[in-house]
Parts: C-alpha cells; sequence; structure tokens
C-alpha cells in the first residue's frame, strides 16, 4: 500500500534522494509520485502558492519537472491529481502524494528507481518571499483598517481584528509578490465593518500599511515553517517573531528564513470597484 509522501520543503530542502513510487500518465505526459520530495505543491483546494519546478534524475538520465502537484489515492485504488481531487486535502479513504508533472517519460523513470529530485532554487526563493510577503502585508491591512469596526471580528495572529480572514477570497503568490482580493460586500457591512470610511481613507490606509511594513522589514525578524509531521498533509504554520510579538499563522506554503532577505516590501490599494478591494503587494529583495 502507497504511504502518504514524506515532504522535506519546510526545512528549505531543495534536494532529495528519493525512491519512485508511481508513474501515472497525465495529458502528454506524466506525474511522477517519489516516497520523499523537497517539492512544494500547489494545494488544489487554495492554490495560492504555485508548485515548485525542478528536475529529476534517474541513472544518468535527467527530466524536467513542470510543477508539483497534490496528488492522491484511494483505498479502492483511484488516481487522482490536482483539480481532478474530488475531496478535501487529509480527507479519509485517501491517501495524500506530491506528483512530479513531467512531460518526457524515459524508460528508466518507473517504479522502484532511485531518484534524485531537486528544486529550482531561485523560483523556490522568490515564491517563499512572495508568501512571507503577502502573510506580513495581510497583517499591516488588519492593523491599518482596525478602527474601522463596529462590532467583534474575531482576532488575526497579532491579536487585531481579522479583516483578512473576514473579506478575503482570492490570494495569488508569485515570485517576490503576490495579489489579493477582498470582498467589501454587504456582509462586510452587516459584521461592522465600515466600507464608506475605508473607501475615504484608502491613501491613509495604504500609507500606515507600507509604514508598518518598512518597521517589521527593518526589524530582520527571524521566519520560519513549523511542522506537526513529515507527511504532505500534516499541518504546518509559518511563525515570525516580529516586535509586537510572535505570529503563527496556519500555512501549508514556503517562507523566506529571516525579514533581513527584503530590502523592502510595499503595497498598493485598488478600489476601482467599490465592492472589491486588490491588494498588490511587491518585494525587493536583497541581493545575495
Amino acid at each position: 500500500m502507497t504511504s502518504a509522501t514524506i515532504v522535506t520543503f519546510p526545512s528549505g530542502s531543495l534536494v532529495e534522494s528519493a525512491r519512485v513510487v508511481g508513474v501515472h500518465p497525465a495529458g502528454d505526459g506524466a506525474v511522477v509520485v517519489l516516497d520523499r520530495t523537497p517539492f512544494h505543491p500547489v494545494d488544489h483546494t487554495w492554490p495560492d502558492q504555485p508548485g515548485d519546478r525542478g528536475s529529476l534524475r534517474v541513472d544518468d538520465v535527467e527530466v524536467a519537472v513542470t510543477e508539483a502537484v497534490m496528488a492522491a489515492v484511494s483505498d479502492e485504488g483511484e488516481v487522482a491529481v490536482g483539480a481532478d481531487i474530488p475531496v478535501k486535502r487529509g480527507a479519509e479513504g485517501w491517501t495524500w502524494l506530491v506528483g512530479h508533472r513531467i512531460e518526457a517519460v524515459p524508460s528508466a523513470l518507473a517504479a522502484g528507481a532511485a531518484a534524485e529530485a531537486t528544486v529550482d532554487a531561485a523560483y523556490r526563493a522568490g515564491l517563499s518571499r512572495g508568501h512571507t510577503a503577502c502573510h506580513l502585508a495581510s497583517l499591516a491591512l488588519d492593523l491599518a483598517v482596525a478602527d474601522l469596526w463596529r462590532k467583534d471580528a474575531g482576532s488575526d495572529a497579532l491579536g487585531n481584528p481579522d479583516f483578512e480572514g473576514r473579506a478575503n477570497q482570492t490570494s495569488f503568490i508569485h515570485e517576490d509578490g503576490a495579489v489579493d482580493e477582498y470582498r467589501l460586500g454587504k456582509s462586510l457591512r452587516k459584521a461592522g465593518f465600515d466600507t464608506e470610511g475605508f473607501a475615504a481613507s484608502l491613501g491613509e490606509r495604504e500609507e500606515r500599511i507600507n509604514a508598518q511594513l518598512a518597521a517589521w522589514v527593518a526589524s530582520g525578524a527571524p521566519s520560519r515553517v513549523e511542522v506537526e509531521g513529515e507527511t504532505i498533509v500534516d499541518r504546518r504554520r509559518w511563525v515570525c517573531e516580529l516586535p509586537e510579538g510572535t505570529a503563527s499563522i496556519l500555512c501549508g506554503g514556503t517562507h523566506a528564513s529571516s525579514l533581513a532577505e527584503f530590502v523592502s516590501i510595499t503595497v498598493t490599494l485598488d478600489l476601482s470597484d467599490p465592492q472589491l478591494l486588490v491588494m498588490t503587494t511587491s518585494v525587493v529583495p536583497v541581493q545575495a
């Protein structure tokens, strides 16, 4: 019986020796499952961070991995990949795996073969900075609009009213940045948020967020991923020791190891549609 994939990306791993568990045809190529991998896969239920890319080497043959994805096999033997997985991540009755999409399938790449899995380090680093910046921007946004709540909105990871949790509807992370969308509709107003006051002070709110982000970057605070287990479906958290306190957020992605990796993190707020806030986060990284 297939076991859940062991993942080492939470510790920052980029290279792993592994064993091929299965090669499943997919389109013009295949999805390769390993027993362990450093690749971070895109989540099929909340695809905010793209999957890693890189390569697999078997013997002297190397093939490109175009994307790492979630995969799962049911107790009845049904294999599903990515958006075709019919259940939520971690659902019982399924074994959870990481799949590696490849376009060419050499004969050496077969179940039981020894493989070396290598992640594209520059792409991973860019996504990790983008994801860390995304969380920091959301925390700074929560703080910047805290005075606009007339009712209890619950608390975010720093104890401020949880605008992010109440209003966020999509998040997309890319290399050194992110785009988040927040619904400012009737339900948010009923929950006690002053949408009119927010719209009238949009520029001031943006300035507050960017000032807070500059202060956090200047702190050089450590950042890490904490894990509850070694498989792909074990819970993970992003933890950052900010001057105001330690922020801890459930998160399956990858992250920078320190805010010292950033020259700056800035956001722009767009309210062209009065019911949809678009926050664009941009990173200037420290050059190695």
